[in-house]
């Protein structure tokens, strides 16, 4: 069984999934972490050199490989449901949850974040607040195709815990 986390950057995938994973028994994953650590590379680097459409690629063939990992929860980049087919690359291989966050917490997340983000470098903040509100009203077409959607300005994960514990126990997917 595969979980997906998915979501703007800064809703909280990486923290939220390490957490659900202890909480269910399973390993926890971050694509990008993966991508780091197997290219030698760190992602705003990358960017910089090869441009975000090279990423997207590698990180698709990333995502793929996914596919043969059992009981994890995986963190995916903000961008990876949106780019070819992903996100229902996702939902045919795992359950995705969607972390669901106002544009204005994300703001309020992304400019306080000491973790740095290749897309929103160089943004000033008025100009970021308009950045964030156009691209997530993009991404959100994929993210609302997630099976579940969850507050991540609210996040219960006792109750996400139980939903996806039901989940798990009624999937299609057996590992």
């Amino acid at each position: 069984m595969r979980i997906y986390l998915v979501g703007f950057m800064g809703c909280g995938k990486s923290f939220s999934g390490r957490n659900l994973s202890r909480r269910l028994g399973f390993e926890f994953i971050d694509l990008d972490v993966l991508f780091e650590n197997k290219y030698r590379i760190n992602i705003q680097e990358f960017f910089r050199k090869y441009g975000e459409s090279a990423f997207r690629v590698v990180e698709q063939q990333m995502l793929y490989e996914t596919e043969y990992l059992h009981r994890v929860v995986i963190s995916t980049g903000g961008g990876t449901p949106c780019y070819g087919d992903n996100m229902d690359w996702i939902n045919q291989h795992g359950i995705s949850v969607y972390l669901k966050m106002s544009p204005s917490s994300l703001y309020h997340r992304l400019s306080h974040s000491r973790k740095p983000r290749p897309l929103i470098k160089d943004y000033e903040p008025e100009a970021l607040r308009q950045f964030i509100r156009e691209r997530l009203a993009l991404r959100e077409v994929y993210y609302n195709k997630a099976s579940v959607i969850i507050s991540g300005e609210n996040l219960n994960m006792n109750q996400l815990t139980e939903t996806l514990t039901g989940l798990i126990n009624r999937s299609s997917f057996s590992d």
